[in-house]
């Protein structure tokens, strides 16, 4: 009974048809390196279909099925074994993970990549989160001391600021050197205390070989800008210098009969220079000028945004410094942003280089300026706003900021294609009518691109409403302070624009967002008010 339910098994078993075995895919292109599953699934079965040859091809691949299956196994191999892949980042030496964490220049990016494992965090944390950024004055001679002695966490640093002795600004220090060091701080020489800092400080800048932004706002010391700048010269890195320093609007320091270097070295990386004087008497001169700025930017061939402003103090006698020979020589083929404020030209001269030097920088696309010239009366008055711009002038620019006379100008100022002018600044609605009328004048050929404005003052709202008509994709309005009749701003009384916040909205006719500030104070005073239409 058994052997003949046995013999029928046999039976149905031979004369069942095998499931033909699918052919494997040989293009090593089709398996991707990061999913092992499938490249684990396919090596299966790949073996698995051997045994299913018949004669000498049985338990034998293809040269191709070899190539795959090698193909396969590498993807397999890495997440496989009871050891971790030694191809993972963290088995680096610290060496090399030092050597890649410091390409990060972000504290952001350096914060994400310290949070990801504790192998990172004791690298980027101790080694180049709190080196990134330095801010401190230079009486820190703890901190000068600390990146002399060690090398390796210096040139880490990327961005040094320089405070002034009186600031009361938060400082940047690595979190090692809080405490002073009485033996490196104190001295019984003030003279000798100014020089012990200097020598430090230039000594730690030396290190600091991947430095790329340089902030100075030292002004009450006896230091200067030129005691640094022979070093910052070294600084290949280097892409931005803020200097926020009285002495660099003095006169030069160079002894009488000295002769300047031959070959001068120049900074082929800096595009963003920033010098401004500040409204402090310490350091400022009666009669400044532009030798020392002009001799600092003469090294930096490819700037690309550059501000001169000089804040002149409080006090009888003090004047604003002449830039005619920074508009005679100054020449920055690649300028594309510049900010000139409170400096001085002569009227005959200081016009005609003026204009040459706007005609030889067609790249320029924010312009700011406030210059005033020298009137040729006797009274020796200055008026503003007389540049006469040359043909095809300013042909790239984006953004204006300057009085109205000025801007009338560059309105009127032929050029071959429209400007793209979009943001205005600096416009006062508060002098006289035949001035407001040629401006609006102007705008209505000119401004059709407008899409930002700021005012710096307006008197009836019939002057607004003719100058919404001028710029009709507007989306973004400041209204700035509003004068009354007299043309006297009402500062020290209650706010008279807040009750025509209806006024405005409805004088706007534009369907885009519209915000509207009125205010006394520009930062947000007790009296100020906001409107948003859509």
């Amino acid at each position: 009974m058994s052997v003949r339910v046995k013999s029928s098994c046999n039976s149905l078993a031979k004369g069942r048809p095998r499931r033909p075995i699918q052919p494997v895919d040989t293009n090593l292109q089709s398996y991707d390196r990061t999913d092992p599953f499938t490249a684990f699934n396919v090596l299966r079965k790949l073996l698995a279909g051997l045994v299913s040859r018949i004669g000498g091809c049985q338990y034998k691949l293809t040269p191709q099925e070899h190539k795959l299956s090698i193909h396969l196994l590498s993807i397999v191999e890495p997440f496989v074994g009871l050891s971790p892949s030694q191809r993972t980042i963290t088995q680096q030496p610290t060496e090399i993970l030092d050597a890649i964490v410091y390409h990060l220049d972000s504290k952001r990016d350096l914060l994400a990549l310290g949070l990801t494992c504790r192998r990172l965090h004791g690298i980027v944390f101790p080694r180049h989160y709190d080196y990134r950024i330095i801010r401190c004055k230079v009486s820190s001679i703890r901190v000068w001391n600390h990146l002399v002695v060690h090398k390796s966490l210096a040139r880490n640093v990327r961005r040094l600021e320089i405070l002034d002795e009186r600031s009361s600004g938060h400082e940047f220090i690595p979190r090692g050197i809080l405490t002073s060091d009485t033996d490196l701080e104190s001295t019984d020489d003030e003279l000798g205390m100014h020089v012990k800092q200097e020598r430090y400080l230039v000594a730690a800048l030396l290190k600091m070989t991947a430095l790329q932004s340089f902030i100075w706002s030292c002004n009450h010391s006896p230091m200067c800008i030129d005691d640094v700048w022979p070093t910052l010269m070294k600084f290949q890195s280097l892409r931005e210098v803020e200097i926020n320093d009285n002495l660099v609007f003095s006169g030069s320091r160079r002894e009488e009969g000295a002769s300047e270097p031959t070959t001068k070295a120049r900074m082929l990386d800096l595009k963003n220079v920033s010098l401004r004087a500040t409204k402090h008497s310490y350091g400022s001169t009666k009669n400044p000028d532009l030798i020392r700025i002009f001799n600092l930017l003469n090294q930096c061939p490819i700037l690309e945004s550059l501000s001169v402003g000089y804040d002149r103090p409080n006090g009888i006698g003090y004047s604003n410094p002449l830039a005619d020979n920074f508009f005679l020589c100054g020449r920055w083929p690649l300028l594309r942003t510049l900010v000139l404020t409170n400096l001085n030209c002569t009227y005959n001269q200081g016009r005609e280089v003026a204009s040459t030097f706007f005609l030889a920088h067609p790249n320029l696309e924010v312009l700011h300026i406030d210059i005033g010239f020298h009137v040729p009366n006797p009274g020796g008055g200055i008026g503003k706003g007389l540049i006469e711009f040359a043909p095809n002038s300013l042909p790239r620019l984006r953004e204006l900021k300057s009085n109205m006379e000025v801007i009338n100008a560059i309105l009127q100022c032929p050029c071959d294609q429209p400007r793209p002018l979009e943001t205005l600044k600096g416009v006062k609605f508060s002098s006289l009518p035949v001035t407001h009328g040629t401006l609006l004048a102007n705008l209505a050929k000119h401004g059709g691109e407008l899409r930002r404005v700021e005012l710096a003052g307006w008197n009836e709202m019939d002057d607004l409403k003719r100058m919404f008509e001028c710029w009709p994709k507007l989306t973004w309005l400041d209204l700035g302070r509003r004068a009354n009749v007299f043309g006297m701003s009402n500062v020290n009384k209650p706010n008279p624009n807040v009750a025509n916040v209806v006024s405005y909205s409805i004088a706007l006719p534009f369907p885009l967002l519209i915000i509207v500030e009125s205010c006394h104070q520009r930062s947000n005073g007790p009296h100020s008010s906001r409107v948003s239409q859509n």
